[in-house]
């Protein structure tokens, strides 16, 4: 007897996405190992509707000398937030919630498309010899890949890591690893973990250096411009954020985007930290 057929789920908008997130009832299956805070697979169900997601409690997070106790699941909701602004929508709907363990970070759980139907992903990272990146590469840096020897990390020239780039350099994200790019149905490609974000000094970390001191695309200003007038004191989004971030992380927000758009130019490595997240994956 042939297997029945799998009907996918019925197509949500955004919006229900964030009102089935932030309302459904949340059932935990299991534990994401490797993840240096708690990080819960579970479904949530909400009238009918169901979904995966990923669900990380701030009971489970771990200290950081500089970032402040239990606030890294609401960076992560502050990324969302600014993602949704510019436009680009480049990382999955992440609401804010009581769970099973208590408040926490809640997103949508992102399957990688199936290989069979889209012929598979090129590759978005690599490492290569010489001191070229080649046709289609950027260069990122030399790492040690063996004692004694060296290999160039490089990315994909992709117009949508591109644009992560532009996100993480206005969220000062301090851990832009390869892991946390994930593939997505009809071409995307979106972010995920941005927990370590938002912080007021610049600590940007990132295997996106590739376009560091190149000129914004005309697309990035004028998204960099809009988001500079919807963080303006008294708007909705500047009023959203400052329920998630402190005033002086939004105030280093706003400096940050004022600041991409005087300069036009992707930024450069700051020097204080180590520019490349190690492991890179």
């Amino acid at each position: 007897m042939p297997a029945p057929e799998r009907i996918p789920p019925r197509s949500l908008t955004d919006a229900d996405l964030l009102t089935l997130l932030a309302g459904g009832t949340m059932t935990v299956l299991g534990q994401v190992g490797g993840a240096s805070n708690a990080v819960l697979r579970c479904t949530v169900e909400y009238e009918g509707e169901e979904r995966a997601c990923a669900y990380k409690p701030v009971a489970g997070e771990q200290p950081l000398w500089d970032f402040p106790d239990g606030t890294l699941a609401q960076r992560e909701v502050a990324a969302y937030e600014i993602s949704r602004a510019t436009g680009w929508d480049l990382v999955p709907p992440t609401v804010l919630r009581e769970g099973p363990y208590g408040q926490g970070m809640c997103q949508l759980w992102i399957d990688a498309p199936d290989p069979a139907e889209t012929g598979g992903e090129p590759p978005l990272l690599a490492l290569v010899e010489g001191e070229e990146p080649g046709e289609g590469w950027k260069a990122v840096g030399f790492v040690n890949v063996e004692e004694g020897r060296t290999a160039l990390l490089v990315h994909a020239d992709d117009p949508r890591l591109r644009r992560l780039a532009v996100l993480d350099a206005v969220i000062n994200n301090g851990d832009r690893k390869g892991g946390h790019l994930l593939p997505a149905p009809g071409g995307r490609l979106l972010g995920i973990d941005h927990g370590v974000t938002f912080n007021a000094e610049d600590k940007l970390r990132t295997l996106l250096w590739g376009w560091a001191g190149e000129p914004l695309t005309e697309e990035a200003l004028a998204v960099l411009g809009r988001l500079a007038a919807q963080l303006a004191p008294g708007t909705a989004l500047a009023t959203r954020m400052a329920e998630l971030i402190t005033p002086a992380e939004l105030e280093a927000l706003r400096e940050r985007v004022a600041g991409l758009v005087k300069r036009a130019v992707h930024p450069r490595p700051g020097g204080r930290w180590p520019p490349i997240p190690w492991p890179p994956v």
